[in-house]
């Protein structure tokens, strides 16, 4: 093992006795050394980085961007033991994030994409099942597919209809309640599951085929095969997913349909967005306003209430 490989160890182990789980970074900064290794590359340079992201040419721009600020994060640890180190610069690749436009579901779109996920293959028929009530628990709370898929049965609360969301983004915690269908449907699902898995190996409350845990990458790329099926989502090259609405538009869609019932209904959405806010376990109340300017109808019904007359004292 060389060096670097000792060095990226030791930076894991560190960021996670903290708190950080780290995949995705954990993987790219293993391939980022790997390269370093097979190239002869002894400690960190700016040259070596470069080097690394040109064998990357189907990454978008953004991801480049991000694996960049990965290695630089560890370069700027690694600095301080091994002087060598060159610590890429910030605008080594610079890229301004900008977030894409929501694509807000109708509910036949809904409908369609969760009666497609009844037709997956799936030998025992758990495949199918597991898809088909992701997708419409998602739909009905709005909970980022990673926050679904770490549910564990211990989690699932059916007699009390509240999910225990741990551990989400930013290492927040929550409880979300249920609607009484969305209960009914995951009290189906966990019989039929436990009917075709008795004995599973892992506390996970939703199952792939395989009995283990549904992985996001699977999520992610079942929803693309299950939209593109029903023509929400367009072709793209081969071996790709396609191009369009994503799984984490329908968090997106609860939280629109949430605001315009608000709006419609007459309510101070200003006083209530705190508390769709800590529904959707948004760090900063800011994370909510901005569905006010991403959504046509949400900005015409802010605008409309901003500029109304006020009424006449009675």
């Amino acid at each position: 093992m060389s060096a670097l490989s000792h060095a990226l160890r030791d930076y894991l182990a560190l960021r996670r006795a903290l708190g950080t789980e780290l995949r995705g970074p954990a993987l790219h900064l293993k391939r980022f050394v790997e390269f370093a290794e097979r190239e002869g590359g002894e400690v960190v340079t700016t040259h070596l980085v470069l080097r690394w992201i040109a064998t990357q040419p189907d990454v978008s721009r953004a991801t480049k961007a991000a694996r960049v600020a990965d290695v630089r994060r560890f370069a700027s640890w690694l600095s301080v033991s091994e002087p060598r180190t060159q610590v890429p610069p910030k605008d080594l690749l610079p890229y301004r994030y900008v977030r894409k436009s929501p694509h807000i579901y109708t509910d036949e779109e809904i409908v369609r994409v969760v009666e497609a996920a009844t037709r997956l293959a799936s030998p025992s028929g758990l495949r199918a099942l597991t898809y088909t009530t992701i997708f419409g628990l998602l739909a009905a709370t709005g909970l980022r597919i990673s926050e679904a898929l770490a549910l564990d049965c211990d989690d699932v609360d059916l007699p009390g209809g509240v999910l225990a969301v741990r551990r989400a983004k930013f290492g927040a915690s929550r409880f979300v309640p249920l609607h009484d269908t969305a209960t009914v449907a995951l009290r189906r699902y966990a019989g039929a599951r436990d009917r075709l898995r008795p004995r599973p190996t892992t506390p996970a409350f939703f199952l792939a085929e395989s009995g283990r845990r549904v992985t996001g990458c699977s999520a992610r790329y079942t929803f693309a095969v299950v939209s593109r099926a029903v023509g929400i989502r367009r072709l793209a090259g081969k071996g790709r997913h396609g191009h369009g609405p994503r799984l984490h538009d329908m968090r997106h869609r609860l939280a629109v349909r949430c605001l315009v019932r608000w709006y419609r209904e007459g309510r101070d959405v200003e006083r209530e967005l705190p508390k769709l806010a800590t529904y959707l376990g948004h760090r900063h109340v800011a994370d909510t306003y901005w569905y006010l300017e991403a959504v046509p109808e949400l900005l015409a019904l802010a605008t409309e209430r901003a500029t109304r007359p006020p009424e006449p004292p009675r």
